[in-house]
């Protein structure tokens, strides 16, 4: 708005963070707003979708930009979880409100509301087919819906703690979930079965991820055959984000050990970057590279605040991640 302000910051670690404020002006003659910084910032290209600001005494600038579209409607608060199917035709998100919902990702309209499960839905996902959703809740319940006519076709139950992330393995034959109970399971989609306990950490698992390993990397041999129900768990190794601080690769199949790494706090999430890269974050705001063939010390450790690292996600040649307050 002509005359609007808005507050800015800018911190680098170790240092004191600067404070500024961006003012409008009214219009220039093209119609793009004009914009002006306070004392230690300056305002780069302006257009009527994105403002670059930087800050030339700690040598850094950042784009904002404006929504491409905003859908306000879908829930009253806090959105915990959403997910986009592959056609990216349809949304689906859980909140606080209690409410996991599914929706048109072109402009927000209301599809199916997906009812059964009790308490908080902490987890929700599209199966590859988009036409299926994977839920995971505080009920210690994993649900499948259909996404067509919101019916809850399979309910797995064998947690005794909230679920808090799920994965699936391929096309979805198997799915996995993690607890605040401490284990990681997988389950059996077309018999609604439990086929095992994959970990059990004797601490919440607050994320986990799956992904094919490195041709050079043992990943042990299971102690009996694996269930022929077992559908595209060989050569995967699962990685498990532990409140203890600890982040752990399993053998899919083998359910051995494969490493063990600790870091500066709890571990929030973790994600493949490659079948020998990994990332996983912290509460303390550590953002951990490692590579699974040697996690004794990690490529690198990105520190961009103090802010817990809540989830990530590869993003072409590097990646995105998120951060609380």
């Amino acid at each position: 708005r002509d005359e609007g302000e808005a507050w800015l910051s800018c911190r680098s670690p170790g240092k004191p963070t600067l404070y500024g404020s961006l003012t409008r002006r009214g219009l220039s003659t093209e119609g793009v707003p004009d914009i002006a910084a306070s004392e230690g910032f300056v305002v780069g290209e302006v257009t009527k979708k994105s403002i670059l600001v930087s800050c030339p005494h700690e040598n850094v600038s950042t784009k904002f930009l404006a929504p491409y579209t905003t859908f306000s409607r879908i829930h009253q608060k806090s959105v915990t979880c959403l997910d986009i199917s592959s056609g990216g035709g349809l949304g689906v998100s859980t909140s606080t409100d209690g409410t996991m919902k599914i929706w048109q990702a072109a402009n927000g309209e209301i599809r199916r509301q997906l009812e059964g499960h009790v308490y908080d839905v902490n987890c929700c996902r599209f199966f590859p087919s988009g036409l299926v959703v994977l839920s995971g809740g505080m009920d210690a319940q994993l649900k499948i819906w259909s996404a067509e006519d919101a019916s809850c076709v399979v309910t797995f139950k064998g947690h005794k703690g909230g679920i808090l992330d799920t994965a699936i393995v391929d096309r979805g034959r198997n799915v996995l979930s993690c607890s605040r109970d401490g284990t990681a399971r997988l389950w059996d989609c077309g018999k609604s079965a439990c086929l095992g306990v994959i970990a059990d950490c004797a601490s919440p698992v607050n994320g986990i991820a799956v992904g094919a390993a490195d041709n050079s990397l043992n990943l042990g041999s299971p102690e009996k055959p694996p269930s022929e129900r077992e559908i595209g768990t060989e050569g995967k190794i699962l990685l498990l984000a532990r409140e203890d601080k600890k982040l752990q690769g399993v053998g899919l199949q083998s359910r051995q050990p494969v490493f063990l790494f600790v870091g500066s706090d709890a571990f929030n999430c973790c994600t493949f970057l490659s079948s020998t890269y990994l990332l996983a974050g912290t509460q303390d705001g550590n953002i951990y590279q490692l590579d699974v063939r040697n996690t004794n010390s990690p490529i690198q450790v990105i520190h961009r605040s103090g802010a817990p690292v809540l989830s990530l996600l590869p993003y072409r040649d590097g990646f995105i991640a998120s951060q609380g307050k």
